[in-house]
C-alpha cells in the first residue's frame, strides 16, 4: 500500500522575523480590547451611562415637574418630599436637575455631532480639492478663529430669547473651525494614498472620493474629537447660561441652575451643589472616555500596547 509523504516544510530564512502563533485581530476588535483594558475609560463610560439614564428616567421617582411650584416649601433643604430641596421660587431642585441635565446633554451631543460632520466635510474637502478652494477655506477658518466668538454667541442667543435650538445652531456655526483645521492637516497626507489615486483613475467623482475614501479613514480622529467635543460644549453652554445668555427661563439647564444657586452658596448650598456635581461628573466622564479612545487608537501609548496583547 502506497503511503503519501507530506511535503517538507519550506526552509526558514534566518533573516526573516519569527512568526507568532497569535491570531491577528481585526482593527475594531483590537481597538475595543485596548479600550477595555483602560479602567478609567470604563469608569467614564459607566458614569456617562448612569447620567444619561438619570436624565431620561430620573423623573419617574418624583411626582414634581420642574415647572411645579410648592409655595409651602420655599428654599427648603433636601427632604423625603423634595430629594434635592427647593429653590427660592418653590421649584423642586431634583426635578430641575433631571430636566437640566437632559437639556444640557441634548445640546452637547447635538452640537458635537453637527460640529464634527461640518468640520469633516469642510476640512477633508479643502485638503482634497486643494488650490483656490483650499486657500479660501483656510482663510475663512483663520478669520473665524480670531473673531471673538463668545461675544457673538452671547449677543445672538440673548437676542433670540435663549431658545435652546438656536443655541445649538449658534454653537455649531462657531465651533467647527479648529477641528476642521486639524482634519485638513491630516487629510493632506491621505489625498496622496494609493486608494485615492486609484479611485481618481477609475473616474470616481471628487465628492464621492472625499465621502467614501478620505473621511472614513479619519474615523479615529473623528471619534475622539466627537467625545471631547461634548465636554467643550457642556462647558460653553453652562458658561453662557450662567451669564444669562444661554437657556432662559422657564426652561432649565445646568447652567441656569448654577446661576440661580451662585448667590446662595452659604445659605442654601444644595441649590449650587447638585448641579455643580452633575457638571463635574459629566465632564469627567467624557474626558475619561476621550482619553481612553485616544489611547486605544494610538498604538504607541502604554495602554494601547497592553491592550493589544493576547
Amino acid at each position: 500500500m502506497a503511503t503519501t509523504v507530506p511535503p517538507l516544510p519550506e526552509p526558514l530564512d534566518p533573516g526573516a522575523p519569527a512568526r507568532t502563533l497569535t491570531p491577528r485581530l481585526g482593527s475594531s476588535r483590537l481597538y475595543l480590547r485596548r479600550f477595555a483594558r483602560n479602567r478609567p475609560a470604563l469608569l467614564g463610560v459607566a458614569l456617562f451611562v448612569l447620567l444619561a439614564l438619570f436624565s431620561v428616567f430620573g423623573g419617574v421617582f418624583t411626582h414634581f415637574a420642574y415647572t411645579d411650584v410648592d409655595f409651602t416649601a420655599l428654599t427648603q433643604p433636601p427632604s423625603s418630599t423634595h430629594y434635592f430641596g427647593t429653590n427660592q421660587g418653590g421649584n423642586d431642585v431634583y426635578a430641575e436637575a433631571v430636566h437640566g441635565l437632559q437639556r444640557s446633554l441634548v445640546i452637547a451631543v447635538s452640537v458635537s455631532v453637527l460640529t464634527i460632520v461640518l468640520a469633516a466635510v469642510i476640512g477633508a474637502g479643502a485638503a482634497y480639492f486643494g488650490g483656490r478652494v483650499e486657500k479660501l477655506t483656510l482663510m475663512v477658518i483663520h478669520f473665524l478663529l480670531v473673531v471673538p466668538s463668545f461675544l457673538i454667541l452671547a449677543l445672538v442667543s440673548h437676542h433670540l430669547a435663549g431658545d435652546w435650538r438656536v443655541l445649538i445652531l449658534v454653537l455649531t456655526v462657531f465651533g467647527w473651525m479648529s477641528t476642521a483645521r486639524v482634519i485638513w492637516s491630516v487629510s493632506t497626507s491621505l489625498r496622496e494614498r494609493d486608494y485615492v489615486l486609484a479611485a481618481e483613475f477609475m473616474g470616481v467623482r471628487p465628492w464621492r472620493i472625499v465621502m467614501r475614501h478620505i473621511i472614513p479613514n479619519l474615523g479615529s480622529l473623528l471619534i475622539v474629537n466627537l467625545t471631547l467635543g461634548v465636554v467643550a460644549t457642556v462647558l460653553s453652554e453652562t458658561a453662557l447660561s450662567f451669564l444669562g445668555f444661554g437657556v432662559q427661563p422657564p426652561d432649565v439647564s445646568l447652567g441656569t441652575m448654577l446661576a440661580d444657586g451662585s448667590g446662595t452658596i452659604t445659605s442654601a448650598p444644595w441649590l449650587f451643589g447638585y448641579p455643580a456635581a452633575l457638571v463635574v461628573l459629566l465632564t469627567v466622564s467624557m474626558t475619561l472616555v476621550g482619553d481612553g479612545l485616544r489611547d486605544a487608537f494610538d498604538p504607541t501609548s502604554t495602554t494601547g500596547a497592553l491592550g493589544g496583547r493576547r
